[in-house]
C-alpha cells in the first residue's frame, strides 16, 4: 500500500521488532514464510519454535530486562512493537513507548479488548487518509 504513512516506508525505518505470542501466531498462519529481515523478539510464557532462518528471539519477564538488547538490535532505527495492546502498555509503563500508530480499517467489530489498556498522555501528530484506512500518529508525553 503507498499514499501518506504506508508500510513500504515505515518497514525501512524499522531495525528490530517485538510482538506477543498471539501477534506472532497470526503472521505465522497469515504469511508465506517469515516476511521479515529484522531481528525479533516474541515475549510469551509458552514454548514456541521459530521457521526455519529467522531471526526470532523469545523472551520471558519485564520488558525493561530485555530492552536493551532490542535497542542495540535496531542501532539507530526504531522498534515497531506490533499488535498487543498490552504489550505496548508494559513498554510505556518502562518509560520505552514514544510514538503510537493506529490505521484504522473499515471493519465493524461487536466485541473487542482496549486498543492501549493504559492511561496515557497521548499528542496527535499526524492523521491521513490512506484509501480505506484512516492513519493516525501519536507522540506518548507520558504516562498519567
Amino acid at each position: 500500500m503507498d499514499g501518506p504513512m504506508a508500510y513500504p516506508r515505515f518497514i525501512e525505518g524499522i531495525g528490530a521488532l517485538v510482538m506477543g505470542s498471539s501477534s506472532y501466531r497470526w503472521l505465522l498462519a497469515h504469511q508465506d514464510g517469515w516476511e521479515y529481515s529484522q531481528p525479533a523478539w516474541v515475549f510469551s510464557h509458552q514454548e514456541l519454535s521459530a521457521p526455519e532462518g529467522a531471526d526470532i528471539r523469545f523472551a520471558r519477564g519485564d520488558v525493561a530486562e530485555v530492552a536493551p538488547q532490542i535497542l542495540a538490535a535496531a542501532g539507530q532505527k526504531d522498534v515497531w512493537v506490533m499488535g498487543g495492546g498490552d504489550l505496548a502498555g508494559q513498554f510505556a509503563d518502562a518509560g520505552l513507548l514514544d510514538e503510537v500508530w493506529v490505521q484504522f480499517a473499515p471493519v465493524t467489530l461487536g466485541a473487542g479488548r482496549p486498543l492501549l489498556p493504559r492511561d496515557l498522555q497521548l499528542e496527535l501528530v499526524d492523521v491521513a487518509r490512506n484509501r480505506d484506512f484512516v492513519c493516525t500518529r501519536f507522540r506518548v508525553v507520558q504516562t498519567r
